[in-house]
């Protein structure tokens, strides 16, 4: 059994109260430590504070959007290893271009499946 303190932490941060839950269900379910948050205003000193392993953002979001707070994170020297996945509607390849300048390790369209994700999730932080 994997203590808390040794589960690997992923914090997914979305305005859409479905996807926080669709995501956190079946991270949860595979034995990761979930954290969420539905904006990106307060994230980067939360990220500071918790340190995850792995941040699932997504990009249009109220406040700070999600490609400003990629790149904060990314320029912070403290947190420029954490694997930034970033989560969009946007298809188009110059919003793809964008998110990888801004430092994002992996660009997800919506819809997305749930298994992939974890896929995604497992073979950049390592599974359980």
């Amino acid at each position: 059994m994997v203590s808390p303190g040794n589960m690997k932490k992923v914090l997914v941060i979305d305005d859409e109260p479905f996807i926080l839950m669709m995501i956190e269900a079946k991270l949860s379910e595979a034995g990761l430590n979930v954290l969420t948050l539905r904006e990106g205003r307060d994230a980067l000193s939360f990220i500071r504070g918790e340190l995850p392993d792995l941040v699932i953002l997504d990009w249009m979001m109220p406040g700070l959007s999600g490609i400003e707070l990629c790149r904060m994170v990314k320029e912070d020297p403290e947190l420029s290893h954490i694997p930034i996945f970033l989560l969009t509607a946007k298809g188009q390849d110059a919003d793809k271009e964008a998110a990888f300048e801004s430092g994002a390790s992996l660009y997800i369209t919506k819809p997305f499946s749930p298994k992939a994700l974890l896929k995604m999730v497992n073979d950049a932080i390592g599974g359980q």
